[in-house]
């Protein structure tokens, strides 16, 4: 399981310039095949991008936040 927390790719502030290079970074964390988690104080619309940006790569994906626990986002796996 690959956990990405989106918290990490910005000092303070989420910038929409800085959108691609956001997305490059997940993309690379996700790696193919892989259950992934998004956590990490975000805006939503980086977190609904990332989730964009890795359907396809990822096998799972997983939204976790403190007060919603785990949120199944997709689940592509055959079992």
């Amino acid at each position: 399981m690959t956990i990405i927390d989106l918290s990490t790719f910005f000092n303070n502030t989420a910038k929409l310039a800085e959108l691609d290079s956001y997305i490059e970074k997940a993309k690379k964390l996700a790696g193919e095949g892989d259950d992934v988690v998004l956590t990490g104080a975000a805006p939503v619309w980086l977190y609904l991008r990332v989730a964009h940006a890795v359907h396809g790569k990822a096998r799972k994906l997983i939204y976790r936040s403190p007060v919603t626990g785990d949120v199944a986002i997709f689940d592509h796996s055959p079992y």
